[in-house]
């Protein structure tokens, strides 16, 4: 497992982490497998969504705010319980096929870091699965 760390500097911000991702597929030289991505906080989250535009990201953020607003009647003392909600609609892991030494993604498609209790200092975790050939 790889551990990259990720600075955000905004409470609220989407991280576009494929290339980071990539970078240790291509270093750990496998052809095919899969890659999972693990954010291990509870106020930050993984997505995978459009790279094209990025409205798109400010969007999702603009909208999350409506859904999940940030100052409630929430009971979780530390002020941030918007923040947890968010990781939870979004959730902590995406695993991600390799092929030929690639992510497959579509063309449209990049891995998001998405922080919702920022800014911060955090960490995604990186396991690749090899795949490998059947022994005869």
């Amino acid at each position: 497992m790889i551990q990259l760390p990720v600075k955000t500097n905004q409470r609220i911000e989407m991280i576009d982490i494929t290339s980071l991702v990539q970078r240790i597929v291509s270093q750990q030289k496998i052809k095919d497998g899969i890659c999972s991505v693990f954010v291990p906080h509870t106020t930050a989250g993984v997505t995978i969504n459009e790279n094209a535009d990025p409205d798109v990201a400010r969007d999702i953020i603009m909208e999350l705010g409506k859904i999940v607003p940030c100052s409630s009647d929430y009971r979780h003392r530390e002020g941030n319980s918007d923040a947890h909600i968010k990781a939870s609609l979004f959730g902590a892991s995406e695993n991600i096929f390799i092929e030929n030494g690639k992510l497959v993604l579509g063309t449209w498609q990049s891995l998001y870091f998405c922080e919702f209790d920022g800014p911060r200092t955090r960490k995604i975790l990186v396991k690749i699965l090899n795949e490998s050939a059947p022994t005869e």
